[in-house]
Order: C-alpha cells, then sequence, then structure tokens
C-alpha cells in the first residue's frame, strides 16, 4: 500500500466516520467504557493482522531478496503502522498498554546497536552499547558484561532491549524493523528516506555490507517477536478472554473508566504527539527526533494518532477489512448534556484532524516530509508543524471541556514536562 493510498484510506474513513456519527438518546457511561474495550480489541487485532501480513511479506523477502520484494515488504511496514498508531490512545491511562507498549514502538534508536552504520554517526553520549552491531557480533561487550548473542531469537531480541541502562538502546520493536528495512537516513533535512539494498539481505555470493544470514535472522526474529507481543495484548481485550485487562476494565467503575479515557485522549494529543512527537522534533531540528525516521513515514504517523485520538471520542473505528465499528461514546454522553458544548467540541476536533492531514498533505502532494518542515531554514515548514501543536493544544482543551460536561473533574492530562 502506498503512502498516497494510505492517505486516501484516511480520508475515505474520516468522512465515513462524519456522516454515520449517531447521537444517542440514552447513553450510559457503562455502555461507553464498554464500547471503549470493543474498539481497543478491534484496534489491537487490526494491528496483530497487518503484523502478521508483515511476516509473510518478510519471509517472501528473505526467500528472493531482490529490489521489488523489498518495496514490497516496506509497503507491508507502512499498512502495519495504520491500525498501531491507532492503538497509542490506550498508553495513558492503562498501565498494562503502557508497560507493554516499549518493545513495540520505544523511539529514538541508537541504529549502531543492531547494525552498521555511517561513519559519521550520532550516538547518544554515554552509551555503551551505541556500537555493538549485533548483526556482526556474535558476543557483545558491554560496560563490564559480555553478552552471547549467536542466536537471534524473539526472546534473545526481547533481553537486549535497554541493555547496558540506555533507552536508546531499542533492539526490537516497529522501529528496529523498520531501520533493518529501510537502514539510515542520510538525508538529514533534505528529501529522501533510508536507501538500504536489498543486496544487504542476499545470503553468500552478492551479499552487501557483511553478515547477510545475520541481518535476515534479527529481521524474521523481530517480526515474529513483534506478532508474540500482540497477541498478548488482543486478548488483553477480548471479551472471550477470562480473568484479563478488558474483564478488569468493565467490571470496575463507569466513571474511572470514562476517566481513563479522556486522560490517554487527553495525554496523547498534548503531551506526546504535540510534545514529544513535535515539538521537540521541532525545536532541536532534530530528524533524530521524528517518529518513523528511517522510512519518512512520520506524518501517517501522526495522523493515525489523532485518528486514534477521534476513534475514542466519537466511539468509530473503520477496520483494515473495511466495516465500520460503531458504538456508545464520550461524544452522546456530551451531547446529552449539552448539545452546544457538543457541536463546539465536534467542531475542534474536526479541525485539529483537518490540520494534522495537513502533515501528509505536505509530504504526499508537496514533497515536503516532516523531516524537511522542521529543518531551521524552513519557515513555512515550521508554521505548519506550529500551528499543529497549537491545534493538539486546542483539542486538549476540548477534551478537557467534555470530561467536565459529563462529570469528569481534575484531569489533568500528561504534560510530558512541555509547556505550550
Amino acid at each position: 500500500m502506498k503512502l498516497r493510498s494510505l492517505l486516501g484510506h484516511s480520508i475515505t474513513a474520516s468522512l465515513v466516520l462524519a456522516s454515520t456519527s449517531t447521537f444517542a438518546a440514552k447513553v450510559t457511561q457503562e455502555q461507553v467504557v464498554e464500547h471503549y474495550a470493543d474498539v481497543a480489541h478491534a484496534v489491537y487485532a487490526d494491528a496483530l493482522i497487518t503484523a502478521k501480513a508483515l511476516d509473510q511479506s518478510i519471509e517472501s523477502f528473505l526467500a528472493s531478496p531482490s529490489k521489488a520484494s523489498l518495496f514490497e515488504v516496506q509497503q507491508a511496514w507502512l499498512a502495519s503502522r495504520v491500525p498501531y498508531q491507532q492503538s497509542e490512545v490506550y498508553r495513558f491511562g492503562n498501565a498494562v498498554v503502557d508497560d507493554w507498549e516499549g518493545q513495540l514502538n520505544a523511539w529514538p534508536l541508537d541504529e549502531g546497536l543492531i547494525d552498521y552504520v555511517s561513519a559519521d554517526y550520532q550516538y547518544e553520549l554515554g552509551n555503551e552499547g551505541a556500537a555493538a552491531n549485533i548483526v556482526a557480533n556474535k558476543k557483545l561487550k558491554i560496560g563490564a558484561t559480555t553478552l552471547d548473542v549467536e542466536q537471534l531469537t524473539p526472546e534473545a531480541i526481547a533481553d537486549l532491549n535497554e541493555v547496558g541502562g540506555s533507552e536508546a538502546n531499542v533492539a526490537s520493536g516497529y522501529h528496529a524493523i523498520e531501520f533493518l528495512l529501510w537502514g539510515q537516513d542520510l538525508n538529514g533535512t533534505n528529501a529522501g528516506a533510508g536507501e538500504r539494498p536489498y543486496t544487504d539481505f542476499v545470503v553468500g555470493e552478492g551479499c552487501t555490507n557483511g553478515n547477510c544470514d545475520r541481518r535476515g535472522e534479527y529481521l524474521r526474529a523481530a517480526a515474529d517477536l513483534l506478532i508474540q507481543d500482540l497477541e498478548w495484548m488482543e486478548k488483553q481485550w477480548s471479551a472471550d478472554e477470562k480473568g484479563n485487562y478488558r474483564e478488569e476494565l468493565v467490571n470496575g467503575s463507569a466513571e474511572n473508566g470514562l476517566r481513563k479515557m479522556l486522560f490517554g485522549m487527553g495525554s496523547l494529543s498534548l503531551g506526546e504527539l504535540a510534545g514529544e512527537r513535535m515539538k521537540v522534533a521541532l525545536e532541536a531540528n532534530s530528524t533524530e527526533d521524528e517518529h518513523d525516521c528511517f522510512s519518512d513515514n512520520t506524518h501517517n504517523s501522526h495522523y493515525y494518532n489523532e485518528q486514534g485520538i477521534y476513534n475514542v471520542y466519537t466511539g468509530l473505528y473503520k477496520r483494515e477489512d473495511g466495516t465500520l465499528l460503531s458504538g456508545p461514546s464520550i461524544h452522546d454522553l456530551v451531547a446529552q448534556q449539552d448539545k452546544q458544548a457538543a457541536k463546539e467540541i465536534q467542531k475542534q476536533f474536526d479541525v485539529t484532524r483537518s490540520q494534522v492531514g495537513q502533515l501528509v498533505t505536505s509530504a504526499e502532494k508537496h514533497g515536503q516530509a516532516f523531516d524537511q518542515l522542521i529543518a531551521s531554514n524552513n519557515t513555512q515548514g515550521n508554521a505548519l508543524v506550529n500551528e499543529t501543536i497549537m491545534a493538539l493544544v486546542l483539542q486538549t482543551e476540548a477534551i478537557e471541556r467534555a470530561a467536565k460536561v459529563v462529570g469528569i473533574t481534575n484531569l489533568s492530562p500528561d504534560t510530558a514536562d512541555h509547556e505550550f
């Protein structure tokens, strides 16, 4: 799936969601929390489906590496990001998700831990694992510790996360796979993503940059671990499982569940998306701090984070197979209490989603991806990112207003220590 068609998919979803929004006459907090769990399960089920498709594409690619098959597996990775990014709204407020997600989506990473890097590679100061190069070495010496990594299994990769005590030592998850598929993006704030040659995975004659068999083993194991992790989380939200997180959530206080929903929306909107994922990169003009930095997919990553927030507010989610999941929502609760507030809050969501969508338009129609927008000499690009940050701040204020309307006070979304 090309990036342009990903945008088309998101626009189609937006139109469908906007046209099918319901105003239920009598909706309870309990119903809203239960539907929230239903949507979460659907999102993680879709993330698992697309991760399995990615895994199959990786197997096909490794069986017969070529320029065409590398492109296909890259498209499978891009497609897998669509549902996963919509799941991040569940991180905040749900410890079961936040404690787990670091193994799947941690960033930025010191890619020298995993594979070869350029001679001028800039790594995190003090990180003793920044140049470990797991692909090239079956034994690693990090500080005073020697590690045996001859067998690149999912378990071994999981154990290497944050090795040496550094959060930059990300060995697993979407971004480790992204780096293995694209390689470093050496273009700085100029146009272009990573350009890893497919020959980096050709075993035997024709292998470039050495250790092609190990590189393939690493890629395969990382994909297997991704699936294992997503299978676990899908079960945590399944109505068919007993004693899981969903059961705890829906059997608990509905007010507490509603607070988790609103806190998750506000925290992703403000501290994480506006702050960690945009403000940090913009203020430092740092391509290392953009989210999907190897593939230049950051604009889509931001867009689907925003879509995830919108999903929770409206109770609507367009699944990978095209079906629309709908049900009792926070929007319905607000409308029951104050129809005018509901209209105004909905309008702010629409404005913010449109503004975040401009990052996608910039990348796919005007050829300026997020890493170009944050360049120190790109006045218009900086302004676009700043306008998007401010739209997210206003959206967070709308979320706090919605919380007050439905009786949730002192929401205090996470700012991640950013000031806006």
